[in-house]
């Protein structure tokens, strides 16, 4: 099943592509919304998002930048830009930024359905093409154990010297080891065991246990120490994760002062 991320700022429309959609036949079983480009980068980072509509034009960032933003932050997402005659331009351009389709509003029932089978068959098709590739190099002997291990290592330093910096991402780390960014995504998946988005944060609350417990460090100032900007964030995901609060967690520990 996928999850789909709409992202335009008047509800009405939202709420009319949702009506639209044929949820089971698409099979797609996660629904996100998001207002505009900076909420919709928020959404990518704390849920697993596997295809997108966007609107072009939008308050705060505009169409093509989140989309840049976003293929940056997760390369296998599949995303669409929805745009009027007067931003045509744009959504072309999109598609040359990497963008796999578009569509004119106004959009019918049918418009909808067709715009989200492509992205699925799209998906679909990475996916596939991803699992022969993986399988390939392990016939091939390409990727042994002790490589694995070797470049697994060089990952995890990468990650540990940029903890603190909320930006990084996997196209960063692409362009640092050398690697195509497909390929990486791959890689990083067969070494850790699961993406590098959700591994860099579950890296990064393991972090916040040990300042927790080995420093007096105010929430906000933990939560920029491991990357994560919003202080109210990095509190809900500590106690989803945990079951306690920072504060909490730092208590029954017995550390002393709470914060």
């Amino acid at each position: 099943m996928y999850n789909l991320l709409i992202v335009e700022d008047e509800s009405l429309i939202r709420r009319g592509i949702r009506a639209f959609i044929d949820f089971d036949g698409l099979g797609i079983g996660g629904f996100f919304e998001a207002e505009n480009g900076e909420e919709a980068l928020d959404t990518i980072r704390r849920h697993h998002i596997d295809l997108i509509l966007a609107d072009i034009n939008m308050p705060k960032m505009n169409g093509l930048d989140f989309c840049l933003l976003a293929k940056e932050w997760d390369p296998s997402i599949k995303i669409a830009i929805l745009t009027g005659y007067d931003y045509l331009d744009y959504a072309i351009r999109a598609i040359k930024i990497g963008v796999d389709d578009y569509a004119l509003k106004p959009l019918s029932r049918d418009d909808i359905q067709k715009l989200l089978f492509h992205l699925v068959e799209k998906k679909k098709e990475a996916d596939d093409l991803a699992a022969v590739r993986q399988a390939v190099d392990r016939l091939a002997g390409n990727t042994g154990v002790e490589e694995d291990f070797d470049v697994r290592a060089q990952m995890a330093g990468i990650l540990e010297e940029h903890l603190s910096d909320s930006g990084f991402s996997l196209s960063a780390m692409a362009a640092e080891l050398g690697y195509n960014i497909s390929y990486l995504s791959t890689l990083f998946k067969r070494c850790f065991g699961e993406n590098f988005r959700d591994y860099l944060f579950n890296l990064r609350l393991e972090h916040a246990k040990i300042l927790l417990l080995s420093t007096q460090m105010k929430n906000y100032e933990i939560a920029a120490a491991v990357g994560i900007d919003d202080p109210n964030y990095f509190s809900v995901c500590f106690r989803r994760k945990y079951k306690k609060t920072p504060k909490e967690f730092r208590t029954e520990a017995g550390h002393g002062k709470e914060i």
